[in-house]
């Protein structure tokens, strides 16, 4: 092999395994308790008028990271033999502290963080399941909020087994799905945005039990410029906790003395960590944004190229993004540019 190709090889590898090694410290920080309570009480409805304290004695167990997958089955059929029935797990299989940090099958997509939390319900404590999310590109050739609602409701399908059988949908427990985006787009910097199920009257004035219908939420955390106004809470709290700028000890200063976060010897040790691996990956940052900044030229001359047949020959957007031969993954992207242009 050739030295050169060596080289570059050995360089993309060692590149991967840090940007592998900054992402799970990112996900090990986020699962401390005063830190997801944090992100609980401003973005969850059931947690909203509680005390931080009360809301991390919610959170159940050891939170786990990347050990349970989003098909799990395709997991099963793997596994098993085509003619045995699948084996189903218990409540108690899934929940509690899981020290393993990646799955058997490295292709097997899992939630980043998943964890059950109690709360208070109109008839005593209910249990809720969490899903938190990192996500750095907003856009991936696809709506982002469609996959957070297709996580939403593949955590309502797998609680069949697990949760209840048969016929007892009276115990399938609400799920939400958190994601925490660290570079969104300028119109999405600095907002929580949450989708959710709700009772519309179309004919007549009927009203079922909220907590029946209401099983899932996703929700949207963007985050931005820490000099913006809205850059507040805990906005605020999860930028200075993932900022790649700033130095451990003044992220440890404005976490401790602003929001209140206890300096705990893992917590430290883990924002020393992130800090010192994001010295390792800014090469990667600078290339990843000459590259970025490519693929941003192109995507400007594709709208330029769009709006022009729009208003010559007086298309619609999709019919110039079809003349223009786009695939079809990426026209949901420019029409939303579009409509902010």
């Amino acid at each position: 092999m050739n030295i050169e190709v060596e080289t570059t090889l050995a360089k993309n590898l060692r590149t991967t395994e840090g940007m592998k090694a900054y992402d799970a410290v990112c996900k090990r920080l986020l699962v401390n308790r005063e830190i997801l309570a944090s992100i609980m009480q401003s973005c969850l409805e059931e947690y909203r008028n509680m005390d931080r304290k009360d809301i991390e004695a919610c959170i159940e167990g050891n939170p786990q990271i990347g050990t349970i997958a989003v098909f799990p089955d395709e997991v099963a059929e793997s596994e098993t033999e085509a003619n045995q029935p699948r084996q189903t797990k218990l409540p108690e299989q899934i929940r509690g502290a899981n020290v393993e940090d990646s799955t058997v099958k490295e292709n097997t997509n899992t939630y980043d963080i998943r964890f059950y939390a109690t709360a208070p319900g109109t008839d005593g404590l209910i249990e809720i399941i969490i899903n938190l999310e990192v996500q750095n590109d907003f856009y991936e050739g696809y709506p982002l909020i469609k996959r957070a609602l297709y996580y939403c409701c593949r955590m309502i399908s797998s609680q069949y087994g697990t949760e209840f059988v048969h016929q007892e949908y009276d115990k399938i427990k609400k799920v939400y799905s958190i994601w925490l985006c660290a570079e969104p787009p300028k119109n999405r910097q600095n907002t929580i945005t949450r989708y959710v199920m709700k009772e519309e009257n179309i004919i007549g004035d009927v009203a079922e039990k909220r907590e029946d219908y209401d099983l899932l939420t996703a929700v949207m955390i963007c985050l931005g410029p820490e000099k913006e106004e809205k850059c507040q809470g805990v906005l605020k709290l999860l930028e200075v906790l993932l900022s790649s700028e700033k130095a451990a000890e003044e992220k440890t200063k404005v976490l401790s003395e602003e929001f209140d976060i206890t300096m705990t010897e893992i917590l430290e040790g883990g924002i020393y960590e992130m800090c010192n691996l994001s010295k390792g990956v800014e090469q990667k940052g600078f290339q990843r944004g000459v590259e970025q900044g490519m693929e941003r030229g192109i995507e400007q001359e594709t709208l330029r190229s769009i709006q022009s047949l729009m208003k010559t020959l007086h298309l619609t957007a999709e019919q110039a993004m079809e003349a223009l031969q786009i695939e079809t993954a990426k026209r949901t992207i420019y029409a939303e540019k579009l409509t902010v242009h």
